[in-house]
């Protein structure tokens, strides 16, 4: 693999292609074309060919790609070639769509342990998980080496359990907090606001409205 850096957007891009592998090789397609990628996810054949680049050669001219191979290589490229044990603090409603999400399953993630400290909620059950305190969160992470934690729990309380989890050896944090999280160099953090989503689609929406004037 190439040593230079890869543009967040074409990782974004990639899982998406992983995804859309996936569907043909379910369908039973063997080989497709950049221009099908493209065709199938919304991008140009030129973005596909660029994104892979970033990686290596793959496919033949005038052949296509191998779609088992091609959709292989993703998944490992993806860190998708392995299971990614999970660490979900928070059992509210989010926290419960989290943990009967299965499309995490699907791509080689698992929920391992679910924590609040509502001392009304902690022994209850989530799908299969039972909901245990906080401080039991070390010995669950050590038991499965889990390395990514996911924040769902209100704005005041993100930073704290942010903090636990980096004390305790997690490298990698999906925060769904509306709030912007301080962690130490060398954390990845991904911050998941729907709000701010919905945002963009209504000034989008208000300019297509205000073009029309």
């Amino acid at each position: 693999m190439k040593t230079l850096r890869v543009p967040e957007a074409t990782v974004t891009r990639l899982s998406i292609y992983s995804r859309y592998l996936e569907r043909l090789d379910r369908n039973g397609v063997t080989t497709v074309s950049s221009g099908e990628i493209a065709e199938g996810v919304g991008v140009s054949p030129a973005q596909v060919r660029k994104d892979l680049a970033y990686f290596g050669e793959f496919g033949t001219r005038g052949v296509g790609y191998n779609v088992k191979d091609l959709m292989r290589y993703t998944k490992k490229i993806l860190g998708l070639d392995q299971e990614w044990p999970l660490i979900l603090v928070g059992a509210g409603n989010l926290g419960y769509a989290l943990c009967t999400y299965k499309g995490f399953n699907s791509r080689g993630f698992k929920i391992v342990g679910v924590f609040d400290n509502d001392l009304t909620k902690i022994g209850k059950k989530i799908a299969e998980l039972e909901v245990l305190p906080m401080e039991k969160m070390p010995e669950i992470i050590q038991e499965h080496k889990a390395r990514i934690g996911i924040i769902a729990v209100p704005p005041r309380a993100a930073q704290d359990v942010a903090d636990f989890m980096v004390k305790n050896g997690l490298e990698a944090i999906l925060n769904f907090a509306p709030v912007a999280l301080n962690l130490p160099e060398g954390i990845e953090i991904r911050n998941v606001d729907l709000s701010v989503k919905l945002e963009i689609l209504t000034f989008n929406l208000g300019f297509k409205s205000a073009q029309r004037l």
